[in-house]
């Protein structure tokens, strides 16, 4: 059996250089004929070459790097009818996919070791349509647009890797005031949506930004986005769903619409522009349309731990807990400041 070991050396801390060769030790004593490819800044570097293994017949293509590096391998797998079976080291800022299958983050040779498990999930991969382009795509958690989801691509790179979550925080509590609705259709399996949103979130897993409850019933393999429609732009309300996001409560918010799809046709009314954020990348521009590929890739996960609802440690949880709180704190002083500022302006009127 043949595996190539796709990897970022720039993600996250840059951790992944120093374990190449580890890793591929351990690839041989699983019974693997193992090498290596490190991508470069050419444009979809990790994509070509995902599908460049594919086509040559690999059995297996690790994923190493951030959520960036996992989509485009999943994007370079997934057009093709006979694909290898995939697995992840996960060494970027957030790691959104790999805490959802409860692949040890920031730790490669714990990572790869999932592999020597032998625990395989037939999992959902995204499948998105731009309409005026007709340009295919594919994502392994999420799609999103509007408000905040610009977030994860408006941040500098080099801050992602020097700040980590700092840097989101920071530009999150500066964008957060900005957030503001724009008319929508969308359509789903149960009907149609239309309406003025500020958000959206179609999730195949539970985690989003490091948050494992903004879907909380999400499944890695039943065939079903988890489409979330944020129906407010104001501040207030924008912050008291911070709040409750944390610990799952925001479901049955009145400026939520929660539903189950296996397909979602988005777009933007009144000449309005919707960017498209896909695995934190952008990904176009609405109207697109978004379909559930059941099932379709063979991928090593910790079984062990995916169904654990207490898997998170207590430390790490209260730390995620800690940025929700700072985040809101932030956005409130942004909030004040901006009302003092128009106090001062109306007695000056």
């Amino acid at each position: 059996m043949k595996a190539r070991l796709i990897y970022n050396p720039t993600s996250g801390q840059e951790i992944i250089k120093k374990y190449i060769a580890d890793i591929l030790d351990k690839l041989e004593q699983y019974g693997y004929e193992a090498s290596a490819y490190q991508t470069t800044a050419e444009q979809d570097s990790a994509k070509k070459e995902a599908a460049r293994a594919t086509e040559a017949g690999f059995d297996l293509i690790i994923a190493a790097g951030g959520d960036g590096t996992i989509n485009e391998v999943v994007a370079g797998i997934s057009p093709f009818e006979k694909r290898p079976q995939l697995a992840i080291v996960p060494t970027g800022t957030t790691n959104d996919f790999a805490r959802a299958l409860k692949i040890p983050r920031g730790k490669p040779l714990e990572a790869i070791e999932i592999i020597g498990k032998n625990q395989i999930l037939n999992i959902d991969v995204g499948h998105a349509v731009i309409r005026e382009t007709q340009d295919e795509q594919y994502f392994i958690n999420i799609a999103a647009g509007g408000g905040l989801t610009e977030l994860t691509y408006s941040v500098p790179s080099h801050l992602k890797t020097a700040f980590g979550y700092l840097a989101y925080l920071a530009k999150g509590a500066e964008l957060l005031p900005r957030v503001r609705k724009a008319p929508v259709r969308v359509v789903h399996d149960e009907g149609v949506f239309e309406g003025d949103i500020s958000m959206f979130f179609a999730a195949l897993t539970n985690s989003v930004g490091g948050f494992e409850k903004i879907a909380p019933d999400a499944k890695l393999d039943d065939g079903l986005f988890t489409l979330i429609l944020v129906k407010t732009d104001n501040l207030f309300e924008l912050i008291a769903l911070l709040a409750i996001v944390a610990n799952g409560k925001h479901l049955d918010d009145v400026n939520l619409e929660y539903i189950k799809t296996s397909k979602i046709e988005i777009e933007a009314l009144g000449g309005q522009k919707i960017l498209l954020n896909l695995d934190g990348e952008y990904g176009g521009d609405a109207p697109v349309q978004f379909d559930n590929l059941k099932g379709h890739l063979d991928m090593y996960v910790n079984l062990d731990e995916i169904n654990d609802d207490h898997y998170l440690g207590d430390e790490e949880t209260l730390a995620l807990e800690a940025v929700a709180q700072k985040f809101a704190e932030e956005a409130n002083k942004i909030k004040r400041s901006e009302e003092h500022t128009s106090e001062l302006q109306s007695q000056r009127d």
